[in-house]
């Protein structure tokens, strides 16, 4: 239970931090919105968005735990791993399938350097958090 939660927490850290990112790296392109998007249209894409990108922090958190665990750097690792595993075939599908690249409003992503540098930021910021979350140090409940 504490591994799903840590990996909420940093979920929750990295939508936070959306904002903030898509001004720095000028692009429209957002996690959360890339998942509340694909399965809702209208005001409700948020909520959606959070709600799954929770669940895989979640779910992320349970596979991080299974595999040893680890601190920050290790964290960061794991984290970059699986976004360079998942880039080319989650972007080409994005890129031909989401509603906002379809209409344009997003650029083309699977080859767009700050789209890329979003991403290996956003996960390298979850993965912190994660380490730092499922630390042995912290104080179990």
């Amino acid at each position: 239970m504490r591994a799903a939660l840590a990996g909420m927490g940093a979920a929750a850290v990295w939508a936070a931090a959306e904002p903030l990112l898509r001004r720095t790296f000028r692009t429209p392109y957002s996690d959360v919105r890339l998942l509340g998007a694909t399965i809702t249209r209208g005001r409700a894409w948020p909520l959606a968005g959070l709600t799954i990108h929770l669940a895989n922090g979640a779910l992320f958190g349970l596979a991080w735990a299974r595999l040893g665990g680890g601190g920050w750097k290790r964290g960061v690792v794991v984290a970059e791993i699986e976004n360079l595993v998942l880039w080319i075939p989650g972007m080409a599908i994005a890129d031909r399938y989401h509603p906002d690249r379809r209409s344009g409003a997003w650029p083309p992503l699977l080859g767009n350097p700050r789209v890329f540098g979003y991403e290996v930021t956003t996960h390298a910021v979850f993965g912190a958090v994660l380490g730092l979350l499922s630390a042995d140090n912290l104080a179990r409940p």
